[in-house]
């Protein structure tokens, strides 16, 4: 049985396709009863589509493929603390649970800057754990940027 550490390293080999491809190192992937149902990196360059974050990317495909837009019981993996707009979004698809790597304090919306995911008035909370492989996380992203300096 795969581990939080296991699914995030596949998160991370999704955020180095995306750097590979000019794009923000990030990667994310959903996992639904045990089984990978959607894996992505950031493809807000490539779709010309600036809601076309690894974690958008994933929800939409995951509810394609289980045919309903809500994912309950379902689990992200993202290798950076999620935006407002995507922790939003998984509040909408009802996601049970969210596991990331790196905090982002210029944005993340979990802890960071906001806490969307625990707001006390919206009627559905996710469960985070944070932290799984931060460093790598951060240092990918690190890494990205100080090349294009």
């Amino acid at each position: 049985m795969p581990t939080d550490l296991d699914y995030m390293q596949l998160a991370l080999e999704e955020a180095r396709a995306s750097a590979d491809a000019g794009e923000v190192p990030i990667g994310a992937l959903l996992v639904h009863e045990n089984k990978i149902i959607a894996r992505s990196g950031n493809r807000t360059i490539r779709d010309n589509d600036p809601t076309a974050h690894a974690e958008i990317v994933v929800l939409r495909e995951a509810a394609k493929i289980l045919k309903n837009y809500r994912l309950a019981n379902a689990a992200l993996y993202v290798t950076l603390e999620p935006c407002s707009m995507c922790a939003g979004a998984m509040i909408q698809a009802r996601v049970a649970k969210l596991i990331y790597g790196a905090d982002d304090p210029r944005g993340g919306a979990v802890r960071s800057c906001f806490e969307v995911l625990s707001h006390p008035r919206l009627n559905h909370r996710v469960e985070v754990i944070s932290s799984v492989l931060a460093q790598e996380s951060s240092t990918l992203l690190q890494s990205f940027f100080a090349s294009r300096r």
